[in-house]
């Protein structure tokens, strides 16, 4: 599994754009947290309203990102959001599809998500896995009918898997499942790496 004791470094205080529900075009709302060679990008939609105040990912009361991670092995612990940046500690890396806005899904402009740009990260880092956090922003990247769990297609070398969204707001769709089939991917490919 991709898990080690404690992280490579502190965390960082970043500054980041507080606005919420609105376009900032020039600024990120959360800024990405990517390397080359990771085990697994996540990719949700946006940047909630919480998370974008308090400038750190998955932070919504309620939402299972942080948790579900430590439950399937993928972090030693559970993380609070403001540690998003040691991720890549433990090969995960995060972004979203909409940059520059935030809120809920339903909330975003119809022209908010840029697929285009994250296939150019997605190229340039070549991530192991790309997971999406939830079917909206991997029907908008894939732009076809989503199921849960490995996709058929690739993006550059990366695999694509989706998953049950973490959002407090999209609790009566929650399922682990697929999180510990994407942990068994995961674990699968620590193998094969050794090898």
């Amino acid at each position: 599994m991709i898990s080690r004791d404690q992280p490579k470094h502190s965390i960082r205080s970043l500054k980041t754009s507080t606005q919420h529900s609105n376009r900032t075009d020039t600024t990120q709302i959360l800024p990405d947290v990517i390397v080359p060679d990771l085990t697994v990008l996540f990719c949700g939609s946006a940047a909630s309203t919480k998370s974008a105040l308090l400038g750190a990912y998955y932070a919504g009361p309620g939402n299972r990102f942080w948790p579900i991670l430590h439950e399937i092995k993928l972090t030693p612990r559970t993380l609070r959001p403001s540690e998003f940046m040691c991720l890549p500690d433990y090969g995960l890396g995060l972004t979203d599809l909409a940059k520059s806005v935030s809120g809920a899904d339903s909330s975003l402009p119809g022209d908010a998500y840029d697929p285009d740009l994250l296939t150019k990260k997605v190229i340039k880092f070549r991530p192991s896995i790309l997971a999406f956090n939830g079917k909206t922003p991997a029907r908008a990247f894939l732009k076809h009918p989503i199921i849960y769990g490995l996709q058929p297609e690739l993006t550059g070398d990366s695999n694509i898997f989706v998953l049950p969204s973490t959002s407090a707001v999209a609790r009566r769709y929650w399922d682990s499942g697929p999180w510990y089939a994407l942990s068994y991917l995961v674990a699968d490919h620590a193998e094969l790496t050794k090898s």
